[in-house]
């Protein structure tokens, strides 16, 4: 069955799953072009797509924000056509052995930092800063940093007086407990710098593999939740970040010190990072850990099925000419970045549409 959605985008296989809705990945039947099409019933006991449509209108034009071509109900379903991006940084971590070098953290904190500030400046808080959120482009946008999935974002302020929201308590948590800031564990309103917080956490998970408060045993989802804030609460920042430069320490002091309508300055957290940057003797290559292994893992593939022309040679089964190992080039991988491949769709992961 050939499922559309706005008699303009094809739906073809399943590609990811948001905080509300799957994702699917989509072709424009006009241009040919590849999108993502996230659906969610329009049954959904707590739908959340359409305001999260409204959240993306509202952000549309800033970097490392993709733009929502199309929203509208399909039969059962709510459906918004987005543009398609690459991997996780959740994804690249796993490709990487679960361990970021200092300098693709680094690369990576500068961009993350700039998707929160706009958000911000757009009057919004994100409320799930997780590597899960922030994928990577393709193409030419290869190695922009992109933010996704605002269907817990919350207006902070006012967008014409620019007042803050009240302080509150007793709020249930509200993201992801691992990369939650301790007031959100508390119970209170979150604001700018819980989103802030959470990016720590992140960036100290990158660098150390993992965080202490990871794989804690409990019966409940609430003791399990009890558990995590008493293991965050308990572990000093110079703790957490031992063994790694004390800009991450700083970083997190400084979030942690934020009052509830403080604005941060952005310009002194991206700062604190880049002179750590310069002062390390990296530049500004973009060439991330991701990016080398894909290098080194061509050449073995090159080197492997030279080995392998030459093994037959010596057995005297082929005289076809050895070929030469693929000239990689770091700069042609870096331009290339995420490119996706062709695909065919698969119409049949989606049978459950609701269109007859």
């Amino acid at each position: 069955m050939d499922l559309r959605v706005a008699n303009k985008f094809r739906i073809g296989r399943k590609i990811g799953a948001g905080s509300f809705g799957d994702i699917y990945l989509g072709t424009n039947l006009i241009t040919g072009e590849e999108v993502a099409i996230k659906l969610e019933s329009v049954k959904a006991k707590h739908p959340q797509l359409e305001y999260e449509a409204k959240v993306y209108k509202a952000l549309a034009g800033g970097v490392g924000v993709p733009f929502v071509r199309w929203f509208g109900a399909e039969c059962d379903y709510y459906a918004m056509v987005i543009d398609l991006l690459g991997p996780s940084l959740e994804d690249l971590f796993n490709f990487c052995n679960r361990k970021f070098t200092l300098k693709t953290v680094l690369l990576l904190a500068d961009q993350m930092l700039s998707r929160i500030e706009y958000v911000h400046s757009k009057n919004f808080i994100h409320r799930d800063i997780k590597p899960d959120n922030f994928l990577m482009g393709i193409g030419k946008r290869g190695n922009q940093v992109n933010v996704i999935d605002f269907g817990l974002a919350k207006k902070y302020r006012d967008p014409r007086t620019h007042l803050h929201i009240p302080y509150r308590e007793n709020k249930n948590l509200t993201g992801t407990a691992r990369y939650a800031s301790i007031n959100t564990h508390l119970g209170v309103e979150q604001s700018r710098r819980d989103d802030l917080e959470s990016l720590g956490y992140v960036l100290m998970y990158f660098c150390r593999g993992s965080l202490p408060w990871q794989g804690l045993k409990a019966t409940t989802k609430k003791q399990k939740y009890d558990r995590i804030m008493e293991k965050k609460m308990t572990t000093p920042t110079e703790l957490l970040c031992r063994g790694f430069p004390s800009e991450f320490a700083i970083y997190l002091n400084y979030t942690r010190s934020l009052r509830f309508d403080d604005k941060p300055d952005y310009a002194y957290l991206r700062k604190l990072f880049r002179d750590l940057f310069v002062r390390e003797g990296y530049t500004y290559d973009y060439i991330f850990d991701w990016t080398i292994y894909k290098v080194n893992e061509q050449e073995g593939k090159a080197r492997e099925e030279t080995k392998q022309q030459l093994d037959e040679v010596n057995k005297g089964t082929t005289f076809a000419r050895v070929k030469e190992p693929r000239d990689l080039k770091l700069a042609n991988v870096v331009a290339a970045e995420g490119k996706p491949e062709p695909r065919e769709p698969v119409l049949s992961a989606v049978t459950s549409f609701g269109c007859k």
